[in-house]
């Protein structure tokens, strides 16, 4: 059912983040760049609330007097500021919101990466508890009611000797002491928030948290734009002596205050669940984790490509351990593998080129071993198929994913070193090469797009040699859902190396293991 349910909003957004590449390309695509937005959002949130705190009296007398002079008095900065506060905050929500569903429609929530969607689950919460203690400030009629239901919520709990929303019950219960304690709830939750954003990242290498100048201008123009055609106002001073009837609600922030008003039991225990729901769900089945990535250190020489490449901080440089004339070693974390396999692409001594003794890497994938890349490389050029002869090397997360009997299936395409490429076109073993990975707005491993595309390019140690003839390989980066365009594109690529002005690589005699030699006899 999950998995269901995760496909379904998989191709959502692989129709959205489509469109957006058409549109803008994949490096400004707001879709791809949601972390970083939200980063960005959590600054202009801070900025804006600092300058406004310094125009803002925090005596519950003139709370709401001080924000009007300000929102109409000085309108064209102050005010605009106090609107650029409140939808960048109402944005936040949204990109926040957006992320998570995000990384549940990709799968990218379990195994290694449990640390990341479990750090997430409290920055709901105080991302939550910013914008409510902010909605408190204005002291306006919508403020009185959330101040009221929320108060009656935390009554509803026993963690209070008296009930604490006594204190709005008339004008002369609410004392300027109370309310200094929401001023400075509503300026701790956010450090408390940005903390746990930073405690968020801590398992991923290179994290995105500024988006690229283009994409934040064009956010900081949009949020300026609302700003001024739709200035945020309040909806009349707070009277405690009146019930506030009607209010406008916030529905970024508030959809569940109604639930409130009629069973407060039924709400936290809604909260509750989502919140237990969602911290359980990266062990939920269906499970899946391979084991992690292995160091063979008769290969290894501390040289660091593994270490640098590696998208989720996994691995580091250590001090030798045994006698070989080197400094360091390379240690893997196994909590915080993913078995993406990209460090073996990334392993100066990973090359198919070695005839003699077993093909053993520096750091290798024991589900998914370089050795067995060769073999089945193997397997399939012995396979009798009509020219041109095409090696597949497919991502499980992408458009190849599914398609195992035919290509070289792996769980990212940068498990596979250049060297691989240049084997099996220097030996004639193919006509041609087709990198099928990931879409580049949505790369399962993160990096593995754009360091398969650097290697390629000749811009990241291992680097594909310049002797290898680039009009015989092909990358296509798809979603799982753009299987269709993948052949097309496969089927365009086949045409161009039948039409090629040179001869084919010729074939040259390979020692195949004895396996693949049986099963092509």
């Amino acid at each position: 059912m999950i998995a269901l349910v995760r496909r379904s909003i998989a191709r959502g957004f692989d129709a959205a983040e489509r469109g957006l590449n058409r549109l803008a390309g994949p490096a400004l695509n707001p879709l791809a760049q949601l972390g970083a937005l939200g980063f960005f959002l959590f600054w202009i949130v801070a900025v804006s609330g600092i300058y406004l705190f310094m125009l803002f009296d925090t005596g519950v007398e003139n709370a709401h007097a001080s924000v009007e002079w300000y929102s109409t008095r000085h309108a064209w900065h102050a005010g605009v500021m106090r609107s650029f506060h409140r939808y960048a905050s109402d944005l936040m929500v949204v990109v926040m919101a957006l992320h998570l569903v995000r990384e549940f429609a990709r799968d990218r929530y379990r195994g290694g990466r449990w640390f990341s969607w479990v750090t997430g689950v409290p920055v709901i919460w105080f991302l939550y508890m910013s914008g409510i203690t902010g909605y408190w400030l204005v002291w306006d009629q919508l403020a009185q009611y959330i101040a009221t239901t929320s108060t009656e919520l935390l009554d509803w709990l026993p963690i209070f000797g008296e009930p604490i929303a006594r204190n709005f019950l008339a004008p002369s219960s609410l004392s300027n002491r109370f309310f200094t304690l929401l001023v400075f709830l509503h300026i701790a939750v956010p450090l408390v928030l940005l903390f746990m954003l930073w405690i968020h990242i801590q398992r991923i290498t290179r994290p995105k948290v500024n988006p690229p100048r283009m994409l934040a201008a064009l956010t900081m123009l949009a949020l300026l734009a609302v700003s001024i055609v739709k200035p945020a106002l309040s909806q009349g001073a707070a009277d405690l002596a009146k019930v506030p009837s009607p209010v406008g609600l916030d529905w970024f922030y508030l959809p569940l205050y109604p639930l409130a008003d009629a069973s407060p039991g039924a709400l936290w225990g809604l909260l509750a669940a989502a919140t237990v729901m969602l911290a359980l769900m990266p062990w939920l089945p269906p499970l899946r984790r391979m084991k992690p990535a292995t160091v063979d250190l008769d290969h290894c020489n501390g040289c660091g490509r593994c270490v640098e490449d590696c998208p989720y901080d996994a691995l580091q440089l250590v001090p030798r351990s045994d006698k070989l004339p080197y400094v360091v070693e390379v240690a893997v974390d196994a909590d915080k593998c993913v078995s993406c396999g990209i460090c073996t692409g990334s392993c100066p001594s990973s090359t198919p080129f070695r005839s003699v003794g077993p093909l053993d890497t520096g750091i290798d994938l024991p589900d998914v071993t370089f050795a067995s890349m060769r073999e089945r490389l193997h397997e399939l050029a012995a396979r009798d198929a009509p020219s041109p002869r095409l090696l597949v090397i497919g991502c499980w997360h992408g458009a190849a994913g599914g398609r195992g009997e035919e290509i070289l299936s792996l769980p990212c395409v940068a498990a596979a070193p250049p060297s691989l490429i240049d084997y099996a076109l220097s030996r004639g073993l193919v006509d041609g090469v087709v990198i099928a990975g990931c879409s580049e707005s949505a790369c399962y491993n993160r990096l593995g797009v754009e360091w398969m595309q650097q290697r390629i390019a000749g811009e990241r140690d291992p680097y594909l040699r310049a002797r290898v003839p680039r009009e015989r390989i092909l990358s296509v980066w798809a979603s799982p859902t753009e299987g269709a365009r993948l052949d097309r594109e496969i089927d365009a690529f086949k045409a161009r190396l039948a039409t090629l002005a040179q001869e084919p690589p010729q074939r040259q005699a390979v020692d195949m293991p004895a396996s693949v030699k049986e099963a092509a006899s």
